[in-house]
């Protein structure tokens, strides 16, 4: 369940048609905040979904959307904030989907030394899920969740740190216990 928890407006919304960029493919928990947004603004603006928060910046400075959607535990969100022609325009707070570690369904024993593939900020999660049975022989990184998962699908990696929506989205099975988290997202707009 996502939960929005409250939201700060530092800077008015754009005039025009909104369109919101954001961290993709579908399934990630940027979605889920960009969903939200979308609530706050009209309900009908598109989400264009990019492979990397930077590919979503660069559409906001061109000006094919309207605001772009950033969480803050992104490792590199200073680029964001320390940008001269965007600005913040908002903050919330806001559950993300759950978290767990994942396998592909139906697909046999896991190795003995099962390889991990998510994306770097929630890779702390990985040391409370994945269950004591599991030694993990490498953990990749992914650009995001939803990559992470489709890696798995994939049969690159035998495992995804992952959103329910991605898992759901690629058809894996979780083998942990699953969890949210609280996190605070970023609005910009062009400056």
């Amino acid at each position: 369940m996502t939960v929005a928890l409250g939201w700060i407006d530092v800077r008015p919304a754009p005039a025009g048609s909104p369109a919101i960029g954001t961290l993709g493919p579908e399934g990630t928990s940027s979605e889920q905040a960009a969903r939200l947004l979308r609530t706050r603004l009209t309900g009908r603006a598109p989400i264009v979904l990019r492979k990397t928060y930077e590919q979503a910046l660069e559409d906001v400075t061109a000006g094919t959307v309207s605001h772009v959607v950033v969480a803050n535990a992104y490792r590199d969100i200073h680029h964001f904030y320390m940008a001269d022609d965007i600005a913040l325009a908002s903050i919330f707070v806001m559950d993300t989907p759950l978290y767990g570690v994942a396998r592909r369904a139906g697909g046999g024993p896991l190795p003995d030394r099962p390889s991990v593939v998510t994306h770097p900020s929630p890779r702390p999660l990985l040391d409370q899920l994945l269950p004591d049975a599991y030694r993990v022989s490498e953990v990749a990184t992914a650009d995001s969740t939803g990559q992470a998962a489709q890696a798995v699908a994939e049969h690159r990696h035998d495992l995804a740190l992952t959103t329910e929506p991605a898992a759901a989205r690629h058809k894996l099975r979780f083998i942990s216990r699953l969890r949210p988290i609280r996190m605070v997202w970023s609005v910009f707009v062009r400056d």
